[in-house]
């Protein structure tokens, strides 16, 4: 008689589909037919234009869906802007019955949403059942909480207004929820495009839109491909882009959204690595490699592509993989027992295979299971590369799908450093039993989310995004709300004039000393913790008030921002130093700057004529210098006091584990300081810069940069680690086009003209770097709320989510 593990061992699965009745009848009833979800109706296309939408199971016609044109973008724009007063004016309160509404309407319809993401997309029906229809009710139930909670949690912040959304066809309904979901409860309105492979359930979400009564136009859902897409992007009357999709796209609308003045969160591709230590459960590693790279057939953009084994345990784990690659099934998606359904499309298929095809011309050795993938619909078999080099086609390039490649490590040192080879920095996963390992692994790995003996964990609490060639922004959790908020401030800042970034002439003699010749009197740059001359010998005039000639500065090119630029990244000593540490810096900076105190105000008042006006008022008057000085000491403290208590926190996941919360430096950062409050302005963006860990490469007011290059001597006796802090002198708008086309630059502050803000915004796309612009409104430097907010902290940092398990 067998026994029970034989049975288990030897038993065959019979086919459990699901049933796609209640579907088929949705899709009757719509004679299969849909147009566009505009001002809360249904309208026809303008253009005419339709396509048709394919199951991958089996490649039949299963809808026809409309071609949005420009013109049908602009009635959903206009009807999202139309929406917008009476969304805004609703109370909180009232916002958040609507989510409500919404994921409970979700809720009861959660079978129906299953059937028809797996119809439309080709994932396993127990993917869109137990995980992506439960999470988006999740992100519904949670941001109507927020939406009641964010008059209280998060004041002085005002809604974007209307949102341009872009999602793909890995997760449609998912990532449809993650980006409308934390848009309405921030009081925006909304217009999404989804992709033009699944745009099915958007369009029954529109359906429960419009059963729960939420307001016409609060929620419009446009198709059509990438032409529809666009036109979104591109119209002027979009406040906010939300994009999730390829890199390459991704690049395209960093570029063509630059210096428009919208907002812009990029949530992109990714080649995450899946790290196993030598002392981990690889049986459980095993499993975690099946969830990682073959969950929705590989098309995942935090997938566990490469697998990064240590040396001791390469060969066990291969085994195992290998075993476990043989009892997975391959089929209809619609049936309860397969793990991998079918690839979404047939242009994706070929991309794959042929990616599969370089991987074996370069050498690395493929592996798959023995059986064959069904000849009917779009399927490929889970596949393991071994024998891979870490510079491989295969392990530098996404190539979503079921395709694993493996590598070997020897220390944690090696670990790290294969994890972070590579151009991209969305996800990672650690495998070990010693915790003291893993969490010092970690924060090691560049990667926007971590996790530890688990992987594709998400929750509407957790923030989700990535670094570098990942895009950037956050979704879920606090850090994902502002996204989709702005300081209500910004509303209120004046527009610099022309003038304001001319450098004028001297033609009223000069303040410069007398007597005989002097010696050098124009500074030098600061790179490295010492004071360098400029790669050309060219000097700009610094000029006062009434056109007198004050002094002199070097004129910074190219080469210059790369030698500061290469001495900050050298510098890492000070992003790991302690908060404590930092906070120490910055009081003594601020203690040695209060010691040259005079020297400082003649400085600025010899710019501003301050030490000339007073000499014809009363002398309790106060001098420009000298509340510029203050301000900068107070600002100085200010800084020093936040550098050690700008934490983290715990998020509330609905699992057995802890999600912790890390802000990062974000690694070198260039900063462009404005015109006016040249002390001042500067101290207070590059202040908050390093008291976040980050390292500078900042380029002071090109009107007067003297201000700033008299702090060197105070850097140099307060501890200040060289390349810490880098300044640069020169023309601002030419110095700023250089570090925004720079790959060593992680992220660009630019506080100038509009033209200037599009010149960084455009030019950052090399390494898709964070960009915070102004585009050509004034800050008012002496006010806390625009200067000394925490804005400034979160613009420096980006949170890190790290998912730890806990239990037996």
């Amino acid at each position: 008689m067998a026994s029970v593990a034989d049975i288990l061992t030897t038993l065959d699965y019979g086919p459990a589909p699901e049933s796609a009745g209640p579907v088929e009848e949705w899709l009757e009833r719509h004679g299969r037919s849909f147009g566009l979800f505009v001002g809360g109706k249904w309208v026809d296309a303008k253009s005419g234009e339709s396509f048709e939408t394919l199951t991958p199971a089996n490649g039949k016609v299963i809808g026809r869906v409309a071609q949005a044109n420009a013109e049908d973008v602009d009635a959903a724009v206009k009807a999202a802007r139309k929406a917008l007063p009476g969304w805004q004016g609703l109370t909180p309160h009232a916002r958040a019955r609507y989510l409500y509404a919404i994921a409970r309407g979700l809720q009861r319809r959660a079978r129906f949403f299953a059937v028809l993401e797996t119809m439309d997309n080709g994932k396993p029906i127990r993917e869109t059942r137990d995980i992506d229809v439960p999470l988006v009710a999740r992100h519904f139930y949670h941001h109507a909480g927020w939406c009641q909670l964010l008059p209280s949690e998060l004041p002085g912040y005002a809604p974007v207004g209307v949102v341009g959304q872009v999602i793909p066809w890995n997760f449609p309904l998912l990532m449809l929820a993650w980006k409308i979901a934390p848009a309405l409860a921030c009081g925006n309105t909304v217009v999404l495009k989804p992709a033009e492979f699944t745009p099915l359930t958007a369009l029954a979400f529109a359906e429960l839109c419009a059963d729960v009564g939420l307001p016409p136009g609060v929620v419009n859902i446009i198709t059509g491909d990438g032409r529809t897409g666009a036109a979104l992007v591109n119209h002027p009357d979009v406040d906010k882009v939300a994009f999730t999709g390829s890199t390459e796209v991704g690049r395209i609308i960093r570029e063509s959204t630059a210096g428009s003045g919208k907002k812009l969160s990029l949530e992109l591709g990714g080649k995450s690595p899946f790290v196993v230590f030598e002392d981990a459960d690889l049986d459980s590693a095993v499993e975690g490699v099946v969830d990682a790279i073959w969950f929705n057939q590989g098309q995942v953009c935090c997938a566990g592509s490469r697998l990064l084994l240590q040396e001791g345990i390469a060969d066990a784990m291969t085994a195992k993989l290998r075993a476990r690659m043989e009892t997975l099934r391959v089929g209809d998606p619609l049936d309860k027992a397969v793990d991998i359904g079918a690839i979404v499309a047939p242009v994706q298929l070929q991309k794959i295979q042929e990616l599969v095809a370089k991987g074996k011309d370069e050498g690395a050795t493929c592996w798959q299971p023995s059986w064959a993938c069904p000849t009917e619909g779009w399927f490929y078999p889970p596949t393991l590369f071994t024998d891979v080099s870490p510079s491989s086609t295969i392990a530098q390039v996404e190539i979503f799908g079921p395709v694993l490649v493996a590598m070997t490590f020897r220390t944690p040192v090696e670990a790290v450093e294969l994890a972070n080879n590579t151009r991209f920095g969305l996800a990672a996963s650690v495998w070990s039993e010693s915790l003291n390992l893993a969490l010092d692994v970690a924060p090691k790995i560049k990667a926007g989310v971590v996790w530890v003996n688990c992987t594709n964990l998400f929750d509407a609490a957790a923030g989700f995004g990535g670094y570098r060639e990942s895009g950037f922004g956050r979704e879920g959790g606090r850090e994902g709300l502002f996204e989709y908020l702005k300081p209500a401030y910004e509303k209120k800042l004046p527009s610099y004039e022309d003038n304001d970034f001319m450098l004028p002439e001297p033609e009223g003699g000069s303040d410069i000393g007398r007597g005989l010749p002097p010696i050098d009197r124009t500074p030098k740059m600061y790179v490295g913790g010492a004071q360098v001359r400029p790669d050309a010998p060219y000097v700009l005039p610094v000029v006062g008030e009434g056109g007198r000639l004050v002094g002199e500065v070097g004129r910074g090119n190219r080469k210059d921002i790369r030698n500061a630029v290469e001495a900050a990244r050298k510098a890492e000593g000070w992003t790991h130093t302690t908060g404590h540490n930092r906070a120490q810096v910055l009081f003594y900076i601020a203690e040695n700057l209060a010691a040259r105190e005079a020297e400082l105000i003649d400085r600025l008042d010899a710019w501003t004529g301050g030490n000339r006006r007073q000499s014809t008022k009363r002398q309790s008057v106060t001098r420009p210098g000298r509340r510029e000085v203050e301000a900068t000491l107070a600002r100085l403290f200010h800084w020093a006091a936040w550098a050690d208590k700008y934490d983290g926190a715990v998020h509330h996941t609905p699992f057995r584990n802890v999600t912790l919360a890390m802000p990062e430096p974000l690694g070198v950062m260039g900063v462009v300081c404005p015109p006016e409050a040249p002390l001042l302005a500067f101290v207070s963006l590059v202040g908050a810069a390093i008291a976040m860990g980050n390292r500078v490469v900042a380029v002071p007011s090109q009107r007067c940069p003297l201000a700033a290059v008299d702090l060197y001597q105070v850097f140099d006796t307060s501890d200040l680690p060289g390349g810490a802090v880098n300044i640069v002198t020169g023309i601002a708008d030419e110095l700023a086009e250089v570090l925004a086309s720079h790959d060593g630059v992680d992220a660009l502050w630019y506080f100038g003209s509009a033209n200037g803000s599009a010149t960084v915004e455009r030019q950052s796309t090399g390494n898709l770097k964070q960009t915070w612009v102004n585009y050509g409104r004034r800050r008012d430097w002496f006010d806390d709320e625009q200067a000394a907010g925490r804005e400034l902290l979160r613009r420096g940092t980006q949170v890190k989510n790290i998912w730890v398990p806990y239990g037996e």
